[in-house]
């Protein structure tokens, strides 16, 4: 051990930037710890630090009894007496155990006058190097304990911040951050698909948690978090980060598109505006940052509805239908634009719904007047009823024969035209009979269309000769290839898409059989004959 530990319990302290009272506290119960192991727990032992010499004073205590006394903890007066010290019954006795090498005098005199009285004699010389061993150790694991402890403190209010780093490693999936000070960890769930990084790339990321745990506090970092679309406008607009501007919600769909609602305190200040910047630089820097993933920012409102129409943006409504029961709205849009509002595989509307928290069905205006159509019809079909009383129904709410069979008599006996609660009663029966009706056609038709699906598809499992030698690049010899492996339709060609079941069954080549799928799909009007087909000896996942 080192002549003096107080100039080193400092400088670790200042390194680590640890106090030095939780090193001196952890050394000294390191030397009580190895003290007990050595000498016996049933000893009463205490670890005391001096500063003066840098050394941990170890000391035996033991209680002055007047008869016979437990080993370690007591000590008979009689003994006392005998070795020269003057004590009285229930006194205490504190005997330094000298054990460090710079002490050999003092640890010699110490057993040859108390050696017997105290039960040591070599055990001392032992206790010295266990005592510096178990020292160290307990510093190493203290400190690293501390420098844990440290790091939690540090980062666990920075919860829901963004984070600068640098790529290390990857490990099963998971990218590990270095922050400087310690490592994060960017898990493969919260990663972008579209996003790749190597080893030393700079990357920004969203802190979603701090978890505490036995190896140390991890950092889980995210890319794919909306905090981060959030966080990455606040640092790009300054009147977000004053509380001019707020965003309102968010919503994103991570390498592909995100829609932001914002609203201003001040109304002199766009917050659309300001967001999106000085030729739309802003926005773009916040783009760049997220790999071009595509943003919407769109004009808060605290008309619902109004609000919706907005998050829909870029499609127009013409209108809107409110159900606040379900939360659901419907929104009516022209047929040129039906598809531009539910966007590709639906992600306008799904990103319109998280963000405005609404449910949100989306109809063309011609589809719109087919159910009205529809409705009016079932109506005016019941028996006792008319056009013009389906009319009325229709505009006070009823949508179908099966919702006037449900309604209640007082509620249908108020309608004009219907006749009282009697003619109300005779409405209900014969609009329950009507359900029924209805319910046997949807039957009917649902099996001529079973009965049209299976024609087809045995039509299209038949061989048609013609057809199939009009295909680009069939000959003879193919087309009798085809047909013997049950594939002399074009259709049954078209409907394959387990190559490899294809290829077993022909015998082709993977080339040949993409060249065969290209130009079935070019006489079928599926695709353009101007596009390049793949070209021969090429691999099934470059052709795709």
């Amino acid at each position: 051990m080192q002549p003096n530990l107080s100039m080193v319990l400092d400088q670790v302290g200042k390194d680590k930037g640890i106090d030095k009272k939780i090193l001196i506290n952890a050394l000294e119960q390191a030397i009580l710890t190895a003290a007990k192991k050595v000498f016996g727990l049933e000893r009463e032992l205490e670890a005391q630090f001096n500063n003066d010499t840098g050394v941990v004073d170890l000391f035996q205590i033991c209680i002055v009894t007047e008869g016979t006394a437990a080993p370690g903890r007591e000590l008979p007066k009689a003994d006392a007496e005998k070795h020269g010290l003057q004590a009285e019954v229930g006194d205490e006795l504190l005997f330094q155990i000298f054990y460090q090498d710079s002490e050999a005098d003092r640890a010699a005199d110490q057993q040859k006058r108390y050696g017997d009285l105290l039960g040591l004699h070599d055990t001392i010389k032992r206790f010295g190097r266990i005592a510096a061993q178990t020292a160290k150790q307990v510093i190493i694991q203290r400190i690293r304990e501390a420098e844990r402890e440290n790091t939690f403190n540090e980062y666990k209010d920075r919860k829901g911040e963004l984070i600068t780093g640098i790529v290390r490693r990857f490990e099963r999936g998971n990218i590990i951050v270095d922050l400087g000070k310690t490592e994060a960890i960017l898990p493969t769930r919260e990663q972008v698909p579209r996003e790749s990084y190597r080893s030393g790339d700079r990357i920004v990321a969203f802190v979603v948690d701090i978890e505490k745990n036995a190896r140390g506090p991890q950092i889980v970092l995210s890319r794919a978090h909306k905090g981060l679309l959030e966080k990455l406008f606040e640092m790009e607009v300054p009147e977000i980060y004053e509380k001019i501007v707020r965003i309102e919600s968010s919503a994103r769909e991570p390498g592909a598109r995100a829609k932001i609602a914002v609203s201003s305190r001040d109304r002199d200040v766009d917050p659309v505006g300001a967001c999106v910047g000085m030729k739309g630089s802003r926005v773009q820097a916040v783009v760049q940052e997220l790999r071009g993933e595509k943003i919407d920012i769109v004009p808060y409102s605290e008309d619902p509805a109004r609000f919706v129409c907005n998050a829909i943006a870029p499609a127009e409504v013409s209108r809107v239908v409110i159900d606040a029961e379900t939360h659901t709205m419907e929104l009516i849009v022209p047929d040129d634009k039906l598809s531009l509002a539910i966007g590709k595989r639906g992600q306008n509307v799904r990103l319109a719904s998280q963000l405005t928290g609404w449910r949100i069905d989306i109809h063309s205006e011609s589809k719109v007047r087919e159910l009205e159509e529809h409705s009016r019809r079932s109506m005016a079909e019941i028996e006792g009823s008319s056009e013009e009383l389906a009319n009325t129904l229709f505009k006070l709410g009823w949508r179908s024969a099966e919702e006037v069979a449900r309604a209640k008599v007082e509620e249908l006996g108020g309608v004009p035209g219907v006749g009282g609660e009697v003619g109300a009663a005779r409405l209900k029966e014969a609009a329950a009979r009507q359900v029924e009706v209805e319910k046997a056609r949807a039957a009917e038709a649902a099996r001529r269309a079973a009965a049209e699906a299976a024609r087809q598809a045995e039509e299209a499992k038949k061989p048609d000769p013609v057809r199939l030698r009009s295909i680009h690049g069939v000959d003879e010899s193919l087309a009798e290839k085809l047909e013997a492996a049950g594939y002399g339709s074009v259709l049954r060609i078209a409907a394959e898409e387990d190559l490899g079941r294809f290829q077993e069954a022909t015998g082709l080549g993977t080339a040949e059989l993409q060249q065969l799928k290209h130009w079935v799909r070019v006489y079928l009007g599926e695709i353009s004959a101007d596009r390049v087909p793949p070209p021969t000896g090429s691999a099934p996942e470059a052709s795709q």
